[in-house]
């Protein structure tokens, strides 16, 4: 399954950021340079779905039942290589995970009814046939295409290009034990980024942690607008 090979590299990288490991990221980096000439289409982009993991005499994986590719396997892979990317700053990996959005872009987003696609043919083109036709189903929900939207963001303007990022929550304050609202978007190597200013309702707030990116909501009976501003150290706002 090669979207799991891909998602156990981009959780590697993850898991170090809270338990620094060098071992996390040296299988990790091992994967990321592994997958390309095992699982992606070399040719005309993205990710394929199933291989044999026992390669073939030739030395080639063979397809285990067909050369579709899924969308949620596109996401474990931009994923992946953006983390990598952006942990150590490797150039291959940075083009890895560039040609694997560019392909996702290009094919899975479906720009005449809306959604994306659940699978598409190696060359591309929508598979529409049975419940793979639909954009909702037993299998498939919204789930990877957000989570890809937000971390994708995430990674490209912390860890690649070292920009500001906002985020914004519409908490209950009693909502949340302490009144402790928790904005880091996921976890990120340390020192990599941190929380610079908030604002509570449009006005300037001041009670926050900047390290721990952590938030101590004023006390409200109704609902507040936070907006968070993630900075990267030693950067420009």
């Amino acid at each position: 399954m090669v979207g799991h090979n891909l998602k156990i590299a981009w959780n590697l990288m993850r898991v170090a950021a809270l338990r620094p490991d060098p071992e996390y990221r040296r299988l990790a980096e091992q994967i990321g340079r592994t997958m390309p000439d095992v699982g992606a289409d070399l040719r005309r982009g993205g990710w394929y779905d199933v291989l044999d993991r026992i390669p073939a005499a030739d030395g080639r994986h063979r397809f285990t039942w067909h050369d579709r590719k899924a969308w949620w396997q596109q996401e474990q892979g931009i994923l992946a290589y953006l983390i990598l990317a952006g942990n150590g700053g490797d150039t291959e990996f940075l083009r890895q995970a560039r040609e694997s959005a560019a392909f996702y872009n290009a094919f899975f987003l479906d720009h005449d009814e809306g959604g994306v696609y659940f699978n598409v043919l190696a060359n591309g083109l929508p598979y529409l046939l049975g419940t793979e036709r639909l954009k909702g189903s037993h299998s498939m929900s919204l789930y990877h295409a957000t989570e890809l939207c937000l971390l994708a963001t995430v990674y490209q303007r912390l860890l690649i290009r070292r920009e500001p990022l906002d985020l914004w929550f519409r908490p209950r304050p009693d909502g949340f034990p302490d009144r402790l609202l928790r904005v880091a978007p996921d976890l990120l190597p340390p020192g990599r980024a941190q929380l610079g200013a908030v604002e509570v309702d449009g006005s300037p707030y001041h009670d926050f942690d900047p390290v721990t990116m952590t938030v101590r909501l004023p006390r409200s009976a109704s609902d507040l607008t936070v907006r968070a501003r993630l900075t990267v150290p030693g950067e420009r706002d």
